[in-house]
């Protein structure tokens, strides 16, 4: 067997690898002999089949098979000794009036090769990492909600703004016909809510359903219609009003400090603003995180340019899906899988040379904090050593989970990465501005 290379330029390359009858002729004539003890041919004793016989009904897909897989072993054993770094998978150039029926055989195959470039870190400009925090306002509804949460209802005659009503809506020919509870702080414009201010139990209120409330998806909770009905639904509805109550908030005292943080110093209303402010803080920060990695990923590639062996990847796309893709398809599809596939090279590069890897016990310390996490949901707070070891073994088994924890990991460490080596400016936002800012 002989393989040799052909340079055609820095980001392809042909291999052809010739195969000669003595690569194979003894592995063919192997499985040739076994088939003739085992083949049951009528007219013959098992084993007692001419040789020429089992030749002509197997011969040929037996060389075929060993030749191929001869041909891939070859293959894969020439790129990793060339320690060729290649693009998607080596395609045969087709062969014009190929024939089984010689001795040697001659394969070529096209190279897409990964470029080489010099891994640029330094952005034009610094990128922000953004610090979410939590503005007065929502620090204040959400003490508005915990005191609605732990409040109660107080029964009325009268309807008054901000009242919760219990009632139904109807409307024969829609088929709607659903009991709720309808906050009146929900309805949309002053027109509807009028409707219902002086309002008595027994009462009924015809509405529209067109711009009845603020959100669409209201009309889906509240009138139980399809969701996608509820964006251009325009009928009218009956509110026929069974109950009316008043939300009196729960006080902010002692009491209700306790029953929310059992173990935590919330002794004020300033402490429970302060312990909103720190746990939004917590939640904030995947955001924040996650837009860096964007962020960064867009700058790199930016930063980093080098060229792709296109075509190569073009005609490889047209083939590896379960069918095959027309030319235009695969442009289409190397058009949107371009972006992703540079900064895969980035990444990968960046990897290597910075040694970043995910070593096992970092995956299982990884797991474990995990599984510490979930139990303490449910009010394990104490595990046992050897319970978290047994539970983690049992989610290491499992090679999709340790695929995605490693994912995970090792977008830790890059994350802790660009903090380091990447020009950041720190920017400090409310959640609204920050969704202003970056959603637009």
């Amino acid at each position: 067997m002989n393989i040799t290379r052909e340079n055609i330029d820095e980001l392809n390359a042909v291999v052809k690898v010739e195969i000669a009858k003595e690569d194979y002729n003894e592995k063919v004539d192997k499985i040739l002999k076994d088939y003739r003890k085992n083949a049951n041919i009528p007219g013959f004793r098992k084993g007692h089949v001419p040789m020429g016989m089992v030749k002509k009904q197997y011969g040929q897909a037996v060389l075929v098979d060993e030749v191929n897989k001869l041909l891939q072993d070859a293959l894969n054993k020439y790129l990793t000794e060339e320690k060729l770094d290649v693009l998607g998978n080596p395609l045969p150039k087709e062969q014009k009036n190929f024939d089984w029926n010689k001795d040697d055989y001659s394969f070529e195959f096209e190279l897409g090769l990964s470029p080489k470039f010099d891994l640029d870190l330094k952005t034009k400009e610094p990128i922000t990492h953004y610090n979410i925090v939590a503005g007065e306002e929502m620090i204040d509804n959400q003490v508005t909600q915990i005191q609605k949460q732990y409040g109660k209802l107080v029964s009325k005659e009268v309807a008054e703004e901000n009242d919760i009503l219990t009632g139904t809506f109807k409307n024969e020919e829609e088929g709607i016909d659903n009991e709720t509870s309808l906050p009146l702080e929900n309805l949309k414009g002053k027109k509807n809510l009028n409707k219902f201010l002086g309002a008595k139990v027994g009462d009924v209120i015809s509405l529209k359903t067109k711009g009845l409330f603020e959100d669409d998806n209201q009309l889906v909770e509240l009138l139980k219609v399809e969701h996608d009905k509820a964006h251009d639904l325009d009928v009218a509805v009956e509110f026929t009003i069974k109950e009316i109550n008043k939300q009196e908030l729960a006080e902010l005292n002692k009491e209700l400090f306790d029953k929310l943080f059992a173990n935590e110093e919330v002794k004020s209303v300033e402490d429970l603003k302060e312990k909103i402010k720190e746990d939004a803080a917590k939640q904030f920060k995947q955001q924040s995180d996650q837009q860096l990695l964007n962020d960064v990923t867009e700058a790199l590639i930016e930063n980093n340019k080098f060229d792709l062996p296109k075509e190569f990847l073009q005609k490889w796309i047209q083939t590896v899906g379960e069918k095959p893709l027309t030319q235009e398809e695969a442009v289409e599809e190397y058009t949107k899988s371009e972006q992703g596939l540079r900064f895969q090279l980035i990444e990968g590069k960046l990897i290597q040379e910075n040694k970043l890897e995910v070593k096992f016990e970092d995956l299982k310390a990884f797991t474990v904090e995990r599984i510490k996490e979930q139990m303490a949901q449910f009010g394990q707070t104490d595990p046992a050593e050897k319970e978290l070891d047994d539970i983690a073994a049992r989610v290491l088994s499992n090679q999709d989970e340790v695929k995605r924890l490693s994912e995970q990991i090792m977008n830790e460490k890059l994350l802790g990465f660009y903090k380091e080596n990447i020009k950041l400016k720190e920017k400090e936002v409310t959640y609204e501005d920050f969704v202003k800012e970056i959603y637009k």
